[in-house]
């Protein structure tokens, strides 16, 4: 158990890869306290667990608790789901900026963000394009450390289908076994990610970018 513990703080808890992360941060010695902000519980219960339900369209209510040594920032949607380009941009961009503003003005030192892959602000896919425009404004916030994840497709038990996902996800991971140019395409289960967003922040990596197939190799 290391002698200085950190606390951490996420959101996104009850999206697919937030809630696994913050299983394995409960149960990480090296965290003694885990800090949720969301719109609802995550329904885990343990003494590290602290919870805030929160109203992300409102940030000044809450950006006073927003304290911690890292920043895990988990959230997401899909256009389907948000119904609007712009409810879309809001949780994609807009409330994790405004999470990530409050948790630096607070001296958290590091944030740990996943992106997207192909993530590009200046992409003509708007999902890209925003999930670009999302890594160049936590840049701009000048965190000690900051670390970005662009994985391929999350898998993983889901509480709402994605039929095109998990679909898409395992038919590259089948050719990939045949055709090594594809195998870094190949999704990713979401207890792989968070252990590997874990281990990139306790190994006091400065800042960096692990894109698709690197993520595999984080220890």
């Amino acid at each position: 158990m290391t002698k200085n513990r950190k606390t951490a703080i996420v959101i996104g808890a009850t999206g697919l890869t937030g809630f696994e992360l913050t299983k394995q941060l409960i149960k990480n010695d090296n965290f003694e306290k885990v800090i949720i902000f969301g719109r609802r519980k995550t329904g885990l219960s343990n003494d590290k667990l602290q919870e805030y339900i929160v109203d992300f369209d409102k940030p000044e209510s809450f950006a006073e608790n927003v304290k911690g040594d890292v920043l895990f920032s988990c959230m997401g949607t899909t256009i389907k789901k948000a119904r609007t380009k712009e409810n879309q941009y809001k949780v994609d961009v807009t409330y994790q900026y405004e999470v990530a503003k409050a948790a630096r003005e607070n001296n958290a030192e590091a944030i740990v963000l996943i992106s997207s892959a192909g993530a590009n602000s200046k992409s003509s896919i708007f999902y890209s394009k925003i999930k670009g425009q999302l890594e160049n404004k936590i840049k701009e916030l000048s965190f000690e450390r900051c670390l970005i994840f662009q994985p391929s497709v999350l898998m993983g038990q889901r509480t709402e289908k994605r039929t095109g996902e998990e679909f898409t996800a395992k038919l590259v991971n089948f050719f990939s076994k045949t055709l090594p140019f594809i195998r870094k395409y190949r999704g990713i289960d979401t207890a792989i990610l968070a252990h590997a967003m874990i281990n990139a922040y306790l190994s006091e990596e400065k800042n960096r970018t692990y894109k698709l197939d690197e993520i595999f190799s984080v220890k």
